[in-house]
């Protein structure tokens, strides 16, 4: 069975690192942070110290979001950090509720998260995808790349996107500081 915990990406970002190390020395096989650029840490740059500082963890975004961050940027991230320790990340996709609203933005549309999963995963991967009327491939990715794209939802539409395009679901039960 895997177990995954989720963090703030909260200063010191060393911080964030030494407490995935400890997990994976505990069993957690999964760690997660928020991606929510303007009231955390930058969770990329973090993610390359986590993977690099362990063994087997795989890493994942909870959530980023196709507003934010353009789609081939985040493929090519995801990318690039498989690469570097062996395809051990997820890109958690979600509206971006707060990374958006923070910014002055509405969250996205379902049909929006629904396109970007496609385009992201296809592109970290290594295949072509249309960005709006250009067809682009990565060049560099390898043969053999792969990028679950767990998406995060809550209502039925969400959840029939979940359910019929993503590789896995992401829900929040509970937030112990409400």
């Amino acid at each position: 069975m895997d177990f995954g915990l989720v963090l703030q990406t909260d200063p010191p970002a060393a911080g964030v690192v030494e407490l995935m190390r400890r997990a994976e020395r505990n069993g957690f096989t999964h760690g997660w942070t928020f991606d929510s650029t303007v009231l955390w840490q930058e969770p990329f740059v973090i993610y390359s110290q986590i993977l690099a500082n362990t063994e087997r963890m795989v890493v994942g975004s909870m959530v980023t979001n196709p507003g934010t961050r353009t789609w081939e940027v985040t493929a090519s991230t995801f990318a690039t950090l498989n690469e570097m320790f062996g395809n051990r990340t997820i890109c958690g996709i979600g509206r971006g509720d707060s990374a958006m609203r923070v910014a002055g933005r509405k969250p996205n549309t379902l049909a929006r998260i629904e396109e970007a999963m496609h385009v992201i995963r296809e592109l970290a991967e290594g295949r072509e995808a249309d960005l709006g009327g250009t067809v682009v491939r990565i060049p560099w990715i390898k043969e053999g790349a792969r990028l679950p794209v767990w998406m995060a939802a809550y209502g039925p539409k969400a959840l029939a996107i979940a359910g019929a395009k993503a590789d896995g679901f992401i829900l929040q039960l509970a937030d112990v500081y409400l």
